[in-house]
């Protein structure tokens, strides 16, 4: 499923990434959905968020296909309950883990606190440690200072396409 963002850089895939998930409540929301939360309530006392502004980071990964509204009635579900919606991530949402999880080790490893980390990554199968890394076809590792971006078939094409128009 292809969303265009709207005022993104046509061509950058950051900038197009960052117009969805680049605004600092938006990536706590996606962390504390990986954390389990899921509803209006679980968010807004987590991170202590005015509603208006949950309300519109919620509307917007939902309409962004980050997260996705199902509807509960609390209680049970009895009668007299009003329905409400909780969020879950969707399969794109949960794609934002190595995202999230580079941010979680940058930060570890850069901006410690006094306390050391209050999350780690772990493999849910063994309970051992992780890390994000960049790894060749061959499977093994590549250092960072090895590692470089090159411009792709989508940028010649954008070139070739802007270039005819002028």
């Amino acid at each position: 499923m292809s969303r265009k963002a709207a005022d993104s850089d046509p061509i950058c895939a950051i900038a197009r990434t960052l117009d969805v998930i680049g605004e600092r409540w938006s990536l706590l929301i996606i962390r504390d959905a990986f954390y389990g939360r899921t509803t209006f309530k679980e968010f807004r006392d987590s991170l202590g968020i005015s509603t208006d502004v949950l309300t519109a980071r919620l509307n917007a990964l939902v309409e962004q296909g980050i997260l996705e509204r199902r509807p509960y009635r609390p209680g049970g579900g009895g009668r007299g309950s009003r329905e409400r919606f909780d969020y879950h991530l969707t399969h794109d949402g949960r794609q934002l883990r190595p995202v999230l999880g580079a941010l979680l080790q940058w930060g570890n490893a850069h901006r410690p606190n006094d306390y050391g980390p209050s999350s780690v990554l772990v493999d849910t199968n063994t309970g051992r440690p992780v890390h994000i890394a960049f790894v060749g076809e061959d499977g093994n590792e590549v250092d960072t200072a090895h590692v470089d971006s090159e411009l792709g078939p989508g940028y010649y094409a954008w070139k070739a396409q802007t270039a005819a128009v002028d």
